[in-house]
Formats: C-alpha cells, sequence, structure tokens
C-alpha cells in the first residue's frame, strides 16, 4: 500500500517524535517488548527502527493498525510502505524515517534485529 503524507516537511513530527508516537500507539494495543533503536548516523536508509512483539496475529494486525490510524489521524503521517501479513509472524511499517518491526514473539529472537543492529542507542522509552 503506497501512500504519501499530507503533511509538509515543515509540520511534520521529527524523527525522534515520531518513533515515541509509534511506540505510544503499539502500546496501546498492548505491544510487548518496546524498543526504539536511534540509527542516526549509522543506517543511510532510516533513522529509527521500533521494534515490538505481539502474542497472536489478531494482536499483531491490531497493533499496525492502531499505529497507522494514530499517526494519520492526529498527525496527518501516513506509512510509506506496510509488507507482511499477521500469518508470516512478521510485518514491516515504512514511515520513512522510522521503520516498525512488528514480529510474533516466537519469531522476534530469530531475525534478533536488536542484535543485528547492537551498536545503535536506544531511545529512551517510557514504561
Amino acid at each position: 500500500m503506497l501512500s504519501t503524507s499530507p503533511t509538509s516537511p515543515e509540520t511534520r513530527p521529527s524523527s525522534e517524535t515520531l518513533a515515541r508516537l509509534i511506540s505510544e500507539a503499539a502500546k496501546n494495543k498492548k505491544a510487548e517488548a518496546l524498543v526504539a533503536l536511534d540509527l542516526r548516523g549509522i543506517s543511510t536508509f532510516t533513522e529509527f527502527y521500533v521494534i515490538c512483539s505481539g502474542n497472536s496475529e489478531p494482536q499483531l494486525k491490531a497493533i499496525v493498525e492502531e499505529i497507522q490510524e494514530v499517526l494519520r489521524k492526529d498527525h496527518g503521517v501516513r506509512a510509506v510502505r506496510v509488507d507482511g501479513l499477521p500469518f508470516s509472524q512478521w510485518i514491516v511499517a515504512d514511515f520513512g524515517d522510522v521503520i516498525v518491526h512488528i514480529f510474533h514473539e516466537s519469531k522476534r529472537s530469530h531475525y534478533a534485529l536488536e542484535h543485528l543492529w547492537g551498536d545503535a542507542p536506544r531511545l529512551n522509552l517510557p514504561e
């Protein structure tokens, strides 16, 4: 699903703010083990990864839908692309400067993105 944001660059939240908004929206649907990796200065394709887990396929779907809804309605921000389906147990939502990885808890350790990007500082997120 390709779409563009109606938000101008002047009013779009900063990448760090966007990562925090995404984390809050994911928490609304009980996402677990939320981590935001600060990739500024490390990656050339994005500034933050937000990684979280869910316990079931319906929960994965609810998390990604909540993130999209909150960002669209409250901030005028739309995902550039969303890939993966709940039954794949890994959904990726690309917001440009923030990429969200939503894993089923059983798949997350297999891909170990936190370890792959182990040199990236973590954004301090509220509990």
